[in-house]
């Protein structure tokens, strides 16, 4: 039985979760930084921010290919000055 989970366990690793990670490089003014993590964070499972580099007002967006068209809609109609990087 144990083989047989094991097996299936697997066979679940093989599927294309790993495919829907998406990261997005973005700028933002230094002083909207905040505003930007607060806003996302509300939206709760479109995504992630994390500052890279807090002094450029670089960020980094974490979602799936799935939620990225959705949060960029939002983020683009945001009162945020935000520049997409990659």
């Amino acid at each position: 039985m144990h083989d047989q989970r094991k097996n299936i366990d697997c066979k679940a690793e093989k599927t294309d979760w790993q495919d829907c990670d998406c990261l997005v490089k973005a700028r933002v003014p230094r002083s909207e930084i905040q505003m930007l993590c607060k806003l996302v964070e509300s939206m709760g499972h479109l995504g992630v921010v994390t500052t890279t580099d807090r002094l450029a007002g670089e960020v980094l967006i974490q979602t799936t290919r799935h939620c990225w068209p959705e949060l960029k809609f939002l983020l683009q109609k945001a009162n945020i000055k935000i520049e997409f990087l990659s």
